[in-house]
């Protein structure tokens, strides 16, 4: 009869490949058909099938094994050693010696049951040694097998035990190759310098280009982190192109935080050859400091930008350099019944091209809501504002260039009336709310300011209407009174279905001033705008915001997004669609942009994404990618496409396929 015996001996240690340490003095269970305890040699001796179970839950199986007083020496036959729940060594003879443990004719494999037929991928060798010291596992003769086909042989292997979290070694190469600078295999280098310390090196060979040096380093303190990537190749054109992006967070304490980032190039198209371009349009660096109160806060920050696109002629933002930009908010609790004050400060100043100007704001709001009788809700709200400029070399909106101070005082206000109606039924509640403002803002002097500091002007939409200023930016005031008015209906569910629908306009009660055509602002009523979105919480996402001409209805402007699918299939589908004119009379090209994703899973481990930029107006794609995708237990492989059609400067869009190839063992890829 199999008899088990739990000993509880101090000495004893079974072998272990964790890289956690094991305290040898809690107790170890060991299950045998048969055990022979030498009282004089104090060593252990099992027959039959055995399993050891140390105190952290790691185990071993074999059979006929021998253990010594101390623990150093273990011996047995057909063992195996679990190091996780799919991950073990077997050999049929083992022996440990000191901090080694030596298995001979034995197989490594991470992939226990993960196919029923057979092991994905399993390493077998002469001899693997494991050193508890270095942690790491050495292989000699080994051979690598998939599915039981032996694929490669090396002299010699090594890597860290399962149990190393981090460890400094090489990684496992990807390839990939551009119709430009041929193909590249990118060798990275991973160095652990400490549990929340390390880095990234990897050389990248290409055929038809110089190597690429890429560097990522990153650190976790106590309150913050710090994460920089960079660049760098000598070309064969003799040319030094590099990039630096560092981003670093640094808590001050519970009310206060200080960022660092560095966004800079070499030049405007080096991310786009290298691949390292994400789509914006311009570099940002700088510092911010952040202040956080029950009711207030405050920031600092600074902005230094490098250029990425061809021309900057029509783009108002950024116009220079931001150095400084402080800004601060404080609201009050209620001073009677609802109604609170709001106190702001804006500090900014802008420097480039041989320009410069300062602008100091303070603005007091007071605003004061009521809900009066039969549910209707009404806000009242007065502000007033005092700028303060110092203009240097800046031209002006006449188009002269100005040096000198100048002050205005802006007052405004308005009255706003909301009257949500509610209809709860057992299936849907239904909210119908219609809404109206008017707004006066007052000028209290006639200087005419600077072009677009840090105002793009004005666009009109759904999120404009209800707004205390209709322009992007402070440095644009509306000078005048306009009524904004819309309705928006909402419905939901149990099942949390909903639906929102919202229609407005906008009127000007008097004259504007010269406004962009594509604006959809006029004199007198604007254009109409709305939106409308679906949501069933479940395999549906859809929305859409609009724009009509007031005249007759047509169609000026549509944006719309939507999510169709789950669980791995899925279709995103983004466009945006606008009526352009150079003046009120000329048209020019619309813009006509479709976002496509595609999304599907092919089976539990294989899958297939398409994405794709679409230009409708000329006819061509802007960039479209795709990549088929493998995830197994025990290992990973991808193989990407994508072409670029970008052409900017001397660079014309490429062609980069991909190829990704990865170990993953207990979750973690190698």
């Amino acid at each position: 009869m199999r008899k088990i015996a739990p000993i509880f001996i101090a000495c004893i240690c079974p072998v272990t490949l964790r890289a956690a340490s094991v305290d040898i003095n809690q107790p170890k269970t060991i299950t045998a058909d048969k055990i022979e305890y030498d009282l004089k040699s104090e060593s252990i001796k099992t027959s039959g099938n055995t399993e050891i179970i140390n105190a952290s839950g790691q185990r071993m199986t074999l059979t006929d094994s021998y253990i010594s007083k101390t623990g150093e020496n273990l011996s047995g036959d057909d063992i195996k050693i679990w190091l996780g729940n799919h991950v073990y060594v077997e050999s049929d003879s083992i022996t440990r010696d000191g901090d080694k443990t030596i298995a001979t004719d034995a197989m490594f494999t991470a992939c226990d049951n993960c196919d029923p037929y057979g092991n994905a991928w399993e390493i077998s060798a002469t001899r693997i040694v494991h050193n508890m010291e270095t942690r790491m596992l050495q292989f000699y003769n080994p051979v690598w097998w998939t599915y039981g086909i032996p694929l490669l042989w090396f002299p010699f292997y090594e890597m860290p035990d399962p149990g190393v979290k981090y460890k400094t070694g090489l990684l496992m190469p990807d390839f990939e190759s551009t119709n430009k600078m041929g193909t590249q295999i990118n060798l990275p280098v991973y160095i652990s310098i400490s549990d929340t310390h390390d880095a990234t090196v990897t050389l990248s060979y290409l055929t038809q280009e110089n190597p690429l040096f890429q560097l990522e380093h990153r650190l976790n303190a106590a309150h913050s982190q710090y994460r920089t990537r960079g660049s760098f190749t000598h070309n064969r054109d003799g040319e030094n192109r590099w990039h630096i992006f560092n981003n670093d967070i640094i808590e001050l304490g519970e009310y206060a935080r200080a960022s660092v980032y560095l966004e800079r190039a070499s030049d405007k198209t080096y991310l786009q050859k290298y691949g390292f371009y994400g789509d914006q349009p311009y570099l940002d660096s700088g510092a911010k400091l952040e202040l956080f109160g029950q009711s207030s806060y405050a920031v600092a920050d600074a902005h230094i930008f490098q250029e990425l696109r061809s021309s900057s002629n029509y783009y108002s933002v950024p116009n220079g350099n931001i150095l400084p930009n402080i800004r601060a908010v404080h609201q009050t609790a209620p001073l009677f019944a609802e109604t609170y004050a709001t106190f702001a400060g804006d500090i900014l100043g802008i420097s480039g091209s041989g320009t410069s100007s300062q602008r100091i704001i303070g603005d007091v709001r007071l605003t004061s809501p009521w809900t009066i009788w039969g549910g209707n809700r009404i806000t009242a709200s007065v502000d007033a504002r005092y700028d303060i400029y110092n203009f240097n070399k800046t031209e002006m909106t006449s188009g002269d260039l100005y040096s000198g101070m100048k002050t205005r005082f802006l007052p405004s206000g308005y009255l706003e009336w909301a009257l949500p109606l509610f209809r709860p039924t057992a299936t849907w509640t239904q909210i119908i709310e219609p809404r109206a403002r008017i707004t006066v803002m007052r000028h209290m002097d006639h200087e005419r300011f600077a072009i677009n500091n840090d105002s793009a002007g004005a666009f009109l939409s759904d999120s404009t209407l209800f707004s205390n200023n209709r322009f992007s930016g402070l440095d644009l005031w509306e000078n005048g009174t306009f009524a904004d008015y819309g309705v928006r209906f909402a419905a939901f569910d149990n099942d949390l279905h909903n639906i929102e629908l919202f229609f407005g306009q906008s009127y000007d009660l008097t004259d504007r001033a010269a406004t962009d055509p594509n604006s959809g602002f006029h004199n007198g009523a604007s254009d109409y705008v709305g939106r409308i979105s679906y949501n069933n919480s479940k395999w549906l996402d859809v929305s859409t915001r609009f724009r009509m001409a007031e005249e007759d209805l047509s169609l000026r402007h549509m944006e719309t997004s939507a999510v169709i699918g789950t669980d791995g299939n899925y279709i995103n589908i983004g466009h945006i669609w606008s009526q352009q004119f150079i003046d009120a009379q000329t048209q020019a090209d619309n813009i006509n942009e479709a976002i496509t994703g595609i999304g599907i899973r092919l089976s539990d481990r294989w899958s297939l994404r398409f994405d794709a930029i679409y230009n409708m107006t000329y006819g061509n794609f802007q960039r479209h990618t795709a990549g088929l995708y493998y995830n197994h237990p025990c290992y990973y492989m991808s193989i990407g496409y994508r072409r670029d059609n970008t052409v900017k400067d001397e660079y014309v869009g490429t062609t980069t396929v991909q190829f990704r190839f990865g170990m993953s063992i207990e979750g973690q890829h190698y």
